[in-house]
């Protein structure tokens, strides 16, 4: 969510604060409203303005956490603001409690909403604080491997082969007629009740025997920090499945390959470096150079397609990929609530020419990649 371009009123309103309010009147733009929260949570609390008796009690609901403030801070403004607001909230007023204090950070629960934080502050963070926030990074991508390789695994799963039997005992494998049968001798007519001595289970043949070759695209921009935490998380679930190989590479713009660390997801996102430009059309042209065999290539380019180099060179580039047999997913979102906010005229773009583009949870991302290998 990002807001819309203020009038002068509404700027001389976000410009003074809370205490402009009863000149001013209150921003009815829900954006603009975060976006003065945000800024009210840092600087109202300058000294000058309690000396001045500017602040005082009210029913508003509860202020923003600190990594509430840094991630509202990373979703609604550009780059240049960030960095001011975050030099000010460490140098001007202390704001350490993330970034530079280690007792604080080790007390707060691990959760996705801290990683974000983590994240887009770490360059911040000294030695010691920047080791505790990998502890935190490490436990929430643990949690999210738990629940997305299973989701993988089973889109991944070959189909039932009913004419061998299969000592791997697991739900999705359960035969549930050869099992009634095999235990027919066990049924008590009185009680009406079938015994079970034994379960079957049926055996899974492989979907794939020729390698596939899977780029991610992330594109490593503030606004798409939840895609980059599910994207490390996904290439870690799909670097250990057999015949797939799995690239990831991150882009703002410059391109970094990141591939010799998918297999550690903590290590690949410590070292994102969120924020920056975009150039999708030079990350797109790095995947063209790694295509070795087109007709088993997938590509997913994670992005908000708002391209900040040449647009009609990445829809020359997409193009050119697809007629040349490769399957090419856009995302604008990949995460567990796969809402989009993206270039819709690009994306549109990049349809026509033959790629699909939406919006996918990591599980569906499973779904759609599985298909894909099967057809």
């Amino acid at each position: 969510m990002s807001f819309s371009i203020p009038t002068r009123l509404q700027r001389w309103r976000l410009l003074l604060g809370e205490p402009a309010q009863g000149a001013l009147g209150n921003l009815q733009d829900a954006a603009q409203a975060a976006a003065d929260a945000a800024l009210e949570w840092l600087y109202g609390r300058d000294p000058e303005r309690a000396l001045r008796g500017e602040r005082s009690g009210s029913l508003d609901p509860s202020q923003l956490s600190t990594p509430d403030w840094i991630n509202d801070v990373h979703r609604l403004f550009p780059q240049e603001v960030i960095e001011r607001l975050e030099r000010d909230a460490v140098e001007r007023y202390g704001i350490t409690e993330v970034v530079t204090n280690l007792d604080v950070l080790e007390r707060l629960e691990p959760s996705q909403s801290l990683l974000r934080a983590v994240l887009q502050t770490k360059h911040l963070m000294n030695p010691a604080v920047l080791a505790a926030a990998r502890r935190i990074v490490a436990e929430v991508v643990r949690r999210l491997m738990e629940k997305l390789a299973t989701e993988v695994r089973q889109a991944f799963a070959g189909p039932r082969d009913r004419r061998r039997r299969s000592r791997l005992k697991i739900a999705r494998n359960f035969d549930f007629a050869r099992t009634v049968r095999g235990n027919l001798a066990r049924w008590d007519p009185q009680r009406r009740r079938l015994f079970v001595d034994a379960l079957r289970f049926v055996s899974r043949s492989r979907r794939h025997a020729q390698r596939w070759d899977i780029i991610l695209l992330i594109d490593q921009s503030g606004s798409m920090v939840d895609s980059v935490i599910h994207s490390a998380v996904m290439a870690a679930c799909l670097w250990n499945l057999p015949g797939m190989s799995t690239r990831l590479v991150a882009f703002d713009t410059s391109v970094v390959d990141l591939t010799r660390d998918v297999a550690d997801p903590v290590e690949l996102l410590m070292k994102v470096q969120l924020g920056g430009g975009t150039d999708i059309a030079k990350a797109v042209a790095y995947a063209q150079s790694c295509v070795a065999n087109p007709s088993r290539t997938l590509i997913v380019l994670v992005s908000d397609f708002y391209e900040g180099g040449d647009a009609g060179e990445l829809v020359r580039r997409v193009q050119s990929l697809v007629q040349a047999g490769c399957r090419v997913l856009g995302l604008a979102a990949l995460d567990a609530a796969a809402t989009p906010n993206y270039d819709r005229e690009t994306a549109a773009r990049l349809v026509k020419v033959g790629a699909q583009v939406g919006a996918m949870t990591p599980g569906e991302l499973a779904g759609w990649l599985a298909d894909k290998v099967r057809s």
